[in-house]
């Protein structure tokens, strides 16, 4: 039939229109043309191309392939560097911090027992004429199961995405769910920690802490995870240092330096409430709570500062400094 002027046709895709002309009037005549099929068999093919690509530890079904390649001695690599990293950093903050020192002496100058410098002194003299008692020491294990502990959660969670993920052994992750987990290990652990010191060095009798001192050491803590973990990264590019400064160390190291230790300023005010809480536990005035408060902040954060530095800087890089050694050792 002839196609008049005004006709539309709507041509399939893949179709060739042709004009023929018959009797002096334009004729359409429509071929369709045969497209090549898309090659799917090649190694990746088109699609592969497009954005399908095979991650890393998966075969080419799609499936992960784990690495299980030493998991056992990998473990206790994880172990091993966890509690060398715990043992360097234990007595260093005993010394400087917990074993009556700087965190009992802020307890115990918090309660009124004593004040800080004689706390200070006098279980600096201890630990220099008994160090044998201080090894063995309460304090001292208490600390060697925080931080150890902490780095053992961090080991381990790399340890298990590097498997499931068939990754190498000394590869590690840095996710939320790291943050979680060392978050977790490492709140707990402080918890139960200065609930053995509140009652070790305050001036009551040892009785249960108040749910609010749990709460407040809680957020404390929250705090320097979060300082310790997230916000170095958002205030490096920030920070005022001049070239001769960054060859001496680099931005991300200042900032991971600074951060745990600058957020001391904020926390140490709910440690000191929670302090407050259990040794005048009851009809206390909120206005004298925070008098004392004010009272101890800043001496309680600066020596809280020197168990902050040690614990985030000199620990995690022994840790991960071991861990990246003998990892690589078993690949």
């Amino acid at each position: 039939m002839a196609a008049g002027a005004g006709d539309q046709h709507v041509v399939p895709s893949g179709s060739k229109v042709e004009e023929l002309v018959e009797d002096g009037k334009p004729q359409h005549k429509v071929q369709r043309v045969q497209t090549p099929a898309l090659d799917t068999k090649e190694s990746g093919g088109v699609i592969g191309r497009v954005g399908l690509k095979k991650k890393d530890g998966e075969k080419g079904t799609g499936k992960k392939e784990w690495n299980t390649k030493n998991l056992g001695s990998r473990l206790a690599t994880d172990g091993m560097c966890a509690a060398a990293a715990g043992g360097l950093v234990a007595p260093l903050i005993t010394v400087i911090d917990k074993y009556g020192i700087l965190d009992p002496a802020i307890v115990e100058n918090a309660s009124g027992k004593r004040p800080m410098y004689e706390s200070f002194k006098a279980s600096l003299g201890k630990l220099l004429t008994r160090p044998d008692q201080f090894l063995v020491s309460k304090p001292f294990r208490l600390i060697f199961m925080l931080y150890g502990g902490t780095y053992l959660t961090a080991n381990l969670l790399d340890t298990f995405k590097s498997t499931s993920a068939g990754r190498s052994a000394s590869s590690t992750t840095t996710g939320t769910s790291k943050f979680l987990a060392t978050s977790a290990a490492n709140v707990s652990l402080c918890l139960y920690k200065d609930s053995q010191f509140t009652k070790m060095f305050g001036t009551v009798s040892p009785r249960p802490i108040p749910s609010v001192s749990y709460a407040l050491f809680a957020i404390r803590d929250s705090l320097t995870v979060f300082a310790s973990f997230n916000l170095p990264p958002i205030i490096a590019p920030s920070l005022p240092m001049s070239e001769a400064a960054e060859q001496v160390i680099s931005r991300a190291s200042a900032a991971q330096f600074l951060a745990p230790a600058a957020i001391q300023l904020v926390s140490t005010p709910l440690h000191l409430m929670g302090l407050d809480l259990y040794n005048r536990n009851g009809g206390t005035p909120l206005m004298d709570r925070l008098a004392k408060v004010r009272l101890d902040w800043l001496k309680s954060s600066i020596a809280r500062m020197c168990r902050i530095v040690p614990a985030f800087g000199f620990g995690g890089v022994v840790n991960n400094g071991l861990r990246r050694k003998f990892m690589g050792q078993l690949e």
